[in-house]
């Protein structure tokens, strides 16, 4: 019997086209360029040109080997470049890439791994990347992974990049300004004099901040079409009242995400009135633990958040209620907790109750699930169990000790 030998140009466009879409698009091209008519074709298509990534991958953040890249500047990317939407650099390889040819329709740059002093010269205002690009970028991702420079000098630094892209990139419409694997580089503060930023072509916005006032500053108005806004606050300073703007309406908002790192205390004073700021929101998702006098369950979601967004479609939350108490105090049970969401018919909702005497404290946690966020904190020997498909951080807290079945495979 005669073997069969199948070659890849064997194959029909639509079986390699399932499985060239499996690998880097990176990879792709540089194997298979060149080769012949018909895969050239199929290479070049925009499926493998659009978007590229100069880096093992966006975990790692490690750059592709020296023939590889010495290959795409000589002779991949000028024959490519005019297809080519958005391009993912790291810094040895990013002036290399950049300044290999141009790219007129280039709208989107991601740039990773950046240390402060390399970012802040990038975006002065005689750098190639300004003069090549203010014009054409819609899209701009920039993460600050390294410093050398003093704290004080760090968020100066930040302020001067973050003003700078609303300054020079004047069709800017959407911007990533957040740092890598939890990074605190260049997270915003903008100080009691803050810059006059505006743009009316911002439509996306993920940012870092230390603080409620650096949020408000954010959601005053000045970004007039911001339709979603991803933040992350991290420090749990009470904003001076008599110096923001917490009146304004937004709505152009469709989607608003708020982390916050640190302990909130400003839920009813301030975090409310800029939710009710936001009455067209079709997504919202809350993510804190708050330290009150009251607890937050699904009756006070429906009265102060729901009641005024009836336009949401989409509503996940991770809140943690921390309450100070003595033993005179009637605390409520799950089931009661857990009976204040029967209104949430769309949702799956999970509640745990802990009390914590050592610390004088009584905490109510409430999430939908599925739950999306990478950490869990506080789990106790109440835990509900469930799947967690995003977590890879837990803290376990064992005043009231563990039995050995909290750790079987029943979870």
């Amino acid at each position: 019997m005669e073997s069969l030998s199948i070659q890849l140009n064997d194959l029909p466009n639509e079986i390699l086209l399932i499985i060239l879409k499996k690998l880097p698009n990176i990879d792709v091209l540089y194997s298979l360029i060149g080769v012949n008519k018909r895969l050239d074709t199929i290479v070049q298509d925009s499926i493998f040109t659009r978007y590229l990534t100069f880096m093992t991958s966006c975990n790692d953040l490690s750059p592709i080997a020296e023939p590889i890249l010495n290959q795409f500047c000589a002779e991949i990317l000028p024959k490519i470049r005019h297809k080519i939407l958005w391009l993912d650099l790291e810094p040895s390889s990013m002036d290399r890439i950049l300044l290999s040819t141009n790219y007129p329709n280039l709208c989107g740059l991601a740039l990773y791994n950046l240390i402060s002093e390399r970012a802040r010269e990038l975006f002065s205002n005689k750098s190639y990347l300004i003069r090549i690009f203010k014009n054409q970028l819609s899209s701009i991702v920039i993460h600050i992974n390294k410093c050398q420079e003093s704290t004080s000098s760090i968020k100066d630094t930040n302020i001067f990049i973050f003003t700078q892209i609303f300054t020079m990139f004047k069709n800017l419409q959407y911007l990533n300004f957040s740092p890598f694997n939890g990074s605190n580089y260049h997270r915003l503060t903008f100080g009691v004099s803050p810059p006059n930023i505006l743009s009316s072509t911002l439509l996306q916005l993920r940012v870092v901040i230390d603080s409620y006032e650096d949020c408000l500053y954010l959601l005053d108005g000045r970004f007039n079409q911001l339709n979603t806004i991803y933040v992350t606050i991290c420090l749990s300073k009470v904003p001076t009242l008599s110096v923001i703007n917490n009146k304004k309406k937004l709505p152009n908002l469709k989607c608003f995400q708020l982390t916050h790192r640190s302990i909130l205390s400003v839920y009813n004073n301030i975090l409310i009135p800029l939710l009710h700021r936001m009455s067209n929101l079709e997504e919202l998702d809350l993510y804190f633990d708050s330290f009150n006098a009251e607890i937050i369950d699904g009756y006070n979601l429906e009265e102060n958040i729901l009641n005024y967004m009836t336009k949401l479609k989409k509503f996940q939350f991770n809140i943690r209620s921390i309450i100070p108490f003595n033993n005179q105090v009637n605390l409520p049970s799950n089931n009661a907790i857990q009976n204040t969401f029967k209104n949430f018919k769309n949702s799956k909702i999970i509640s745990c109750i802990d009390c914590l005497p050592k610390e004088n404290q009584f905490h109510c946690h409430i999430y939908s699930y599925p739950y999306e966020l990478i950490y869990y904190n506080y789990i106790t020997n109440n835990f509900r169990g469930g799947l967690f498909k995003h977590v890879y951080k837990i803290s376990l807290v064992d005043e009231l000790p563990f039995e050995h079945e909290f750790f079987s495979s029943n979870y």
